[in-house]
């Protein structure tokens, strides 16, 4: 018999999919069209963050600023085109690629200039985004936004039992960003330069791969992606709330380690991170389909990160001849 190697993608497409056939049996709505286009419409700017955050990973750091990042983005824009008309969806989506791109590179600079672990700086930054738009929004949302972000926008409409299933545009903004993600990682050399970085940083230095380079990037995309995120979480909700985005941080985080990028650097695709979501995704449609407490899910997401970090450290605890046999 051929030996047959599914990788983690195929493990996790394959959990997802007994998961849904299990969930099909077991409640009434979860395999109906309507829920499931919901809950592609709702886990669009999970993904758009997945994937900037799995940049990060691979490249070797962490960031856990992002989704703040991305209620300062949501703010800025909107503070800015109100006052000149409010804009368009080319201006918007421009102006919250810029504003996401200054905070990730912030990052990146102080990680970079002055020797900071990635975690540590990027809590600071954190509370930094946090605190100034608290301060200067006074925790106030706004709920006052131009017609063209107001306004739902269809993709697809299809027929379903109560009405209509519909995919809106922050799916195909979704699509987007991932498309480009994979192809930046998997098919330019300087993609190939982040996974040599984060597999080995002294030998992609000795190689002539530069570190700031490679930390800007990271960094940069992943503040791209969580400004594009966090304008489609405003359309979406049609207001910004300055605390919205609160504590996705770390749902993110274990996603897109459960889709195999490690918190050592090196390891993780675009497809990994886009499936690791969608997994966790369903767990938690499906718990609250069947009435199960929401902290189940939060215990859910605490074990992947418990599991992950236990994983990524083994290579400094196992005697060499155990380390050799891992290999």
């Amino acid at each position: 018999m051929p030996n047959i190697r599914l990788g983690t993608e195929g493990v996790l497409a394959l959990l997802i999919l007994a998961l849904c056939i299990l969930l099909g049996f077991t409640t009434d709505t979860f395999l109906s069209l309507q829920n499931l286009f919901d809950l592609l419409n709702n886990q669009s700017v999970n993904i758009i963050f997945a994937v900037g955050l799995v940049v990060v990973l691979i490249a070797g750091g962490i960031d856990i600023s992002f989704a703040v990042a991305a209620s300062v983005v949501q703010y800025v824009v909107l503070t800015l085109l109100m006052p000149i008309g409010g804009g368009n969806w080319f201006f918007g989506i421009a102006l919250a690629m810029a504003c996401g791109a200054v905070l990730g590179l912030f990052n990146a600079f102080l990680i970079h200039q002055f020797r900071i672990v990635s975690i540590i700086a990027t809590i600071g930054t954190f509370n930094l985004y946090f605190g100034l738009l608290m301060y200067f929004t006074g925790g106030v949302s706004i709920y006052d936004i131009p017609d063209w972000l107001y306004d739902a926008v269809p993709l697809v409409a299809l027929p379903a039992e109560r009405g209509t299933a519909t995919l809106y545009l922050p799916v195909a903004v979704m699509i987007v960003m991932s498309l480009l993600t994979w192809f930046i990682l998997a098919r330019t050399g300087f993609g190939r330069a982040v996974y040599g970085y984060g597999s080995s940083p002294e030998a992609a230095l000795r190689s002539g791969v530069r570190a700031w380079q490679i930390q800007a990037f990271a960094y940069g995309w992943l503040g791209l992606c969580a400004g594009v995120a966090g304008l489609m979480q405003a359309h979406i909700v049609q207001e910004a709330v300055p605390n919205a985005l609160n504590g996705q941080e770390l749902p993110i985080l274990a996603s897109v380690v459960l889709g195999g990028a490690t918190l050592g650097g090196g390891r993780g695709t675009v497809i990994g991170a886009i499936l690791g979501v969608l997994l966790l995704a369903v767990v938690q449609n499906g718990l609250n389909l069947m009435g199960v407490t929401p902290y189940a899910f939060q215990m859910i997401v605490g074990f992947i990160i418990l599991v992950a970090i236990t994983a990524s450290n083994l290579g400094k605890i196992l005697p060499g001849k155990a380390r050799a046999r891992e290999v």
